[in-house]
C-alpha cells in the first residue's frame, strides 16, 4: 500500500517540477555568463593590445621624424628626441619598449653602414656594421634615418594562451636639412 501511493506520487511530482520555471534564468545566466565574460576580456585585450601596436608605430615615426629634421644631434638632443617616447607610448610603460635611432650611410657601391646609433633601452647598433635595408631605399651616396621600437606586451589575462608578445616596427627617413646628420658629444 505504501509502495503504491509512492508510485502515485511520482508522476505528479515529475510533472509539477517540469512545469516549475523559477529557476530557468539563474540557469541560463550560469551558462552564458562564462561565455560572455570570456568574449568580453577577450575584446578589451585586443583593443589594448592594437593600441599598443599603433602606438610603436607612432612611437618609431616620432622619434625618426624629430631626429631627420636636425643637421646636428648633440647628447642632450638625441635624450629629447628618445625621451619623446613617454609622450607618444602613454599610458603605457616606456620601460618594456626599445627605442634605437640610427644613421645610415650608403657609399657609392651601395653598402649600408651605420654611422652613429643611440638607443633607449636597448642596444644600439655599432658604428661601422654594415645593415640590410630594402632595396628601394638603396640610393648611393645618400644618407637615411632609421628608427626601430619594439614592445613587450604581456596580456594581462590572455597571458596564459599566448604569453608575452614582441610588438615591433621601423621606420625610414631621409635627413631634411643636410646630406647626413652629424653626432656631437657636447
Amino acid at each position: 500500500m505504501l509502495r503504491s501511493a509512492i508510485m502515485k506520487c511520482i508522476p505528479r511530482r515529475l510533472i509539477r517540477l517540469a512545469k516549475d520555471e523559477r529557476g530557468v534564468s539563474a540557469v541560463e545566466f550560469a551558462l552564458i555568463l562564462p561565455l560572455m565574460l570570456t568574449l568580453y576580456l577577450g575584446g578589451v585585450e585586443v583593443s589594448q593590445g592594437v593600441s599598443i601596436d599603433r602606438k610603436v608605430t607612432l612611437t618609431a615615426r616620432t622619434v625618426t621624424d624629430l631626429t631627420s629634421q636636425v643637421a646636428s644631434v648633440n647628447n642632450a638632443g638625441m635624450n629629447s628626441i628618445l625621451q619623446a617616447t613617454t609622450a607618444v607610448l602613454s599610458p603605457y610603460p616606456t620601460n618594456k619598449a626599445k627605442v634605437t635611432v640610427s644613421v645610415l650611410k650608403i657609399d657609392a657601391n651601395s653598402k649600408v653602414t651605420v654611422t652613429w646609433s643611440d638607443t633607449l633601452n636597448g642596444t644600439a647598433r655599432a658604428v661601422g656594421s654594415t645593415v640590410s635595408i630594402p632595396s628601394a631605399l638603396v640610393v648611393p651616396n645618400t644618407s637615411l634615418v632609421w628608427g626601430e621600437v619594439s614592445y613587450e606586451y604581456k596580456p594581462v589575462v590572455g597571458y596564459v594562451l599566448t604569453g608575452t608578445m614582441n610588438l615591433k616596427d621601423q621606420i625610414f627617413m631621409r635627413p631634411r636639412l643636410s646630406d647626413t646628420i652629424t653626432r656631437t658629444a657636447s
